[in-house]
């Protein structure tokens, strides 16, 4: 019996498990809001606090939209990645994550199709970041350009932090898991140059944000808002999604494979 008869096909499986967590997500509004409407909110919040910084000298736009929009949108796909770490924690605390491991399907489709289902919704607090930006006249120098890096941006962070709550949720198997992916990704977000930039920053803020990789991804997010795109501003942040990704799922299916009964 070869491997094609053994395991129901991969796309299909995908599918079918991505689209059981988009029904749960449309079902349930108090998942759904929060999603839209804490971005948002960021938005405003940091447009009117800091909105006397972008006068500052050497401040690199004189539009504090243009540099919080990349954070907004960061922080938004964040909570899909911590959603997506949520819904895996109630699979594995109803029993579903086991009755897959014993079904014959392939072990890989366990976790794609979380992260299918983070992309599906990272997309949404993206898409309503980009628009708020744009109703409060935000500048695209970047053009197309600039916003197709933004959503790579936005979606490769989302991916990232899914991956990482893959991996805890299955080592530690309780829901209350989450709060640690939650309370990881809000450390990550914040010692970087979410508010300001790195030469506006001092003492252990500025060290922090040199190393925190999410400076780089921030970095590749926002150049549209303040220039054109170059390869030395995406590399960086592209470099962060890749490796960051590749480690955290090779975690997570090493913690599944040590779940399979």
């Amino acid at each position: 019996m070869t491997a094609d008869n053994v395991y129901a096909p991969f796309v299909p499986s995908v599918a079918r498990l991505a689209k059981r967590n988009l029904v749960r997500l449309l079902r349930v509004p108090s998942i759904l809001v929060p999603m839209i409407v804490m971005p948002l909110f960021f938005v405003i919040a940091f447009t009117g606090s800091f909105d006397g910084i972008s006068r500052v000298e050497g401040f690199p736009t004189d539009k504090i939209i243009n540099w919080v929009a990349a954070f907004a949108m960061l922080q938004g796909a964040s909570f899909a990645g911590v959603g997506t770490a949520g819904a895996v924690a109630n699979d594995l605390d109803n029993g579903f994550i086991d009755r897959l491991l014993v079904s014959p399907i392939r072990r890989s489709v366990i976790l794609i199709a979380p992260l299918v289902y983070t992309v599906v919704r990272a997309m949404v607090p993206i898409t309503a970041v980009l628009v708020a930006a744009a109703l409060k006249d935000a500048d695209f120098p970047g053009g197309v350009t600039g916003v197709l890096v933004a959503y790579v941006g936005g979606l490769g962070g989302a991916l990232v932090i899914g991956a990482f709550g893959l991996g805890v949720v299955l080592r530690l198997g309780d829901i209350k898991a989450v709060t640690l992916v939650q309370m990881v990704s809000f450390l990550l977000m914040f010692p970087s140059i979410g508010q300001v930039p790195i030469a506006l920053l001092d003492g252990w803020m500025n060290a922090a944000a040199r190393v925190n990789p999410v400076t780089n991804v921030l970095r590749m997010t926002r150049q549209g808002f303040l220039g054109e795109v170059t390869w030395a501003d995406t590399w960086p942040g592209l470099l962060v999604i890749v490796v960051g990704f590749a480690l955290f799922m090779s975690w997570a299916r090493y913690e599944l494979e040590r779940r399979n009964p």
